[in-house]
Formats: structure tokens, sequence, C-alpha cells
């Protein structure tokens, strides 16, 4: 199976796509490995050591998908000029509804006006997905500026009794924005490697609701609201396609892996993330960690990891960054980088992480 490549920027003159800001949100106060429910029969230690996570955030009542989403993006947005963002695209595997899309009613909330705005349903892959669609529709000279937006609320979905699931996700949002370029400029988004695997569809799903489930014509099962996942497959799976991705990538844009700078990739699980790491020839030192605060926050970990490090000064203008993710469908995908300008002007307060190149 192979997936797709593109090089930003081939074959359309100068013009191509560049990242101009990141910022993220994650909701609540964190919920330590010590405040899961008792009957899951875990402890901090065994949590930590088979993921990597020491708290994750919860929506709670009343916050929905569109919410975080919101609150995500309204700090890359806020006191804009009008028509300064003139699309929208958010990446998410929780919409509000199943119908309509989340990404209208976004725009709206923010001020957007008409502009076009979709979904993307890629699941953890979606902001990877984004991210090429955005350059795409900038570079083909479309729009001119686009909000690209990474929300997930897994914590609807999980069944109360499925602890393998409830200890690595957390909710959370995150978003870019992408504008037009010229090649050389800071923030290049520079090469692309998506690809997709139907024949493991069933293997992280939410199996009822959607068209596939009612057209069965029996009552719907209770269990089959909630998101399952086949654990140890899915990380056989993610290893394996976030690495083939990473090395056709590095191949494309001509780069080695000691080139890499910053390795961000999803945000899944402490043990995936490193084997993938490990696997590229990337060592830890150059790795982007997010997922011990936040836990698996979907389409949202990849901008929020990026938000968080550039907050934390830790990303420089003009680094080398690739990240990487893999998610339900199945799907995964890269992207190669360079961070955005002259050093972002960065702040990180409470549960707000922004950067703004």
């Amino acid at each position: 199976m192979t997936s797709g490549r593109a090089t930003a920027g081939a074959g359309g003159g100068e013009r191509t796509a560049v990242l101009e800001g990141v910022a993220g949100w994650v909701p609540g106060n964190p919920v330590g490995n010590d405040a899961l429910p008792e009957a899951w029969g875990v402890d901090d230690a065994w949590v930590r050591r088979r993921t990597g996570i020491v708290s994750r955030h919860r929506a709670g009542p009343g916050l929905s998908t569109g919410d975080l989403a919101h609150e995500a993006a309204r700090r890359l947005v806020d006191g804009a000029a009008p028509g300064r963002v003139d699309a929208l695209v958010l990446a998410t595997a929780t919409p509000d509804h199943l119908c309509p899309g989340t990404a209208p009613a976004l725009a709206a909330r923010l001020g957007l006006g008409t502009v076009p705005a979709f979904d993307i349903a890629a699941v953890c892959s979606g902001f990877v997905y984004g991210l090429a669609v955005c350059h795409g529709l900038v570079a083909s000279g479309l729009y001119r500026r686009i909000l690209l937006v990474g929300a997930d609320v897994y914590s609807t979905w999980l069944d109360p009794g499925d602890r393998s699931a409830g200890v690595v996700f957390g909710d959370g949002a995150g978003a870019a924005l992408v504008a037009a370029g010229r090649r050389g400029d800071p923030g290049e988004l520079l090469a692309f490697d998506l690809g997709s695997d139907g024949t493991g569809h069933d293997l992280i799903t939410v199996p009822g609701g959607g068209a596939r489930a009612r057209a069965s014509g029996g009552p719907p099962a209770e269990k089959d609201a909630f998101f399952r996942m086949r654990g140890s497959t899915v990380y056989e799976h993610a290893v394996l396609r976030m690495t083939a991705s990473c090395r056709s990538l590095l191949t494309s844009v001509g780069w080695d892996p000691a080139d890499v700078d910053h390795f961000v990739p999803h945000q899944a699980n402490g043990r995936i993330m490193s084997a993938v790491a490990e696997r590229v020839g990337i060592g830890p030192d150059r790795c982007v960690t997010h997922l011990d605060r936040v836990g698996n926050t979907g389409a949202a970990s990849i901008p929020l990891a990026l938000a968080d490090a550039a907050g934390r000064g830790r990303l420089r203008a003009g680094d080398h960054v690739l990240i990487t993710a893999f998610g339900g469908g199945l799907t995964w995908g890269s992207a190669a980088l360079r961070w955005p300008g002259a050093p972002p002007t960065t702040t990180t307060e409470g549960t707000e992480h922004v950067a703004v190149g």
C-alpha cells in the first residue's frame, strides 16, 4: 500500500503556502492519574509506564467540540481586520452533530461572515490532512488565508467502563493560520505525505449512529455509541505507517534525519512516539512532547504541542519541523515545514497556549 507524496509549491510557480501562527486551548483543570475512577484498577505508576501520561483535561458538562474550537481559534482571529480570514477548515472526529458539519457554525461564531467552512474527518490525522488541504487551496490562488482548527472532545464518546481508552484520551483544540507566500518565505510548508488503508476501518471506530448502523434495521446496541479501539493492533499500524511516512517525506524534501530540529508526532501514546522517533533516527532531545500534560487530544494534539513548544521558547525562526500523525480510517500523514518568521510573540497562561508568528 503506497501513500501520496507532494512537494509544496511544485508546479505552481513561486506561490506557495506558509504557516503564520498557532494557538491552543484545553478546558478545565488537569485530571491526574490518581483522580481516575477507582473501578479501573489503575494507579499513577501504571498509567505513566504504559502511556507516558500524567494528566489530561475534560470538557465537562455543557462544552462541545465547537466550544473548544472557538476558544482556540479566537486567539488567532480576535481583533483581526475584516476579511483577514477567507476560509475555515475544521478537523474533528467528534463533531457537534452528525449533520450538519461544525465548521459553518464555528465560522459564524467567530464573526467570519459567509466564508466557506467545512469539516475534515480523518480522525487523529485530521490536522495534517487539513494542512495539506489548506496548502492546496492557498497555493492554487483560490484563497489567501485559511483558519485551520483541530478539535476533539473524546470524553463525550468514551465508555465509562473502558479504562484502556479512558486513561489515554483528553479534550482540547488547536488552531493555525495558513496564508499565501512565496518559496523561501518564513513558515513555508515544504512537503506532505498522506495515506490511508480502509481495510483497517474497524480498528478505531464508533460503531453506532451513522448510516451503516441505521441501515441495519435493528435497534441500536447501547454500547455501539461508544468509542472502540483495538489497541495492540493499532500500535503496530501506527508505528509502521508513521515511520514509513516520515522516511518517505524526508527523502522527498531532501532532509537527513539529522536535519530535523523538532519532531512533532501525534501525541497518541508515549511508547508509540518513542518507537517512531527511534526508527526514523531522531533522538528524544528533538521530540516535542505535550502528551504527559494533556493526553491524546486527537486532531488537536499537533497544534497544541506546537503552541506549547513555541510558548516555552523552544521553536526558533527557520527551524526544520517534521510532523506526523496516525488515526482511524486508517489514515496517516506527515508534513515538513520551516518554523515561521522572526521569533514569534508567545504567551502561555493557564490552559491557554498561544504562538503567533
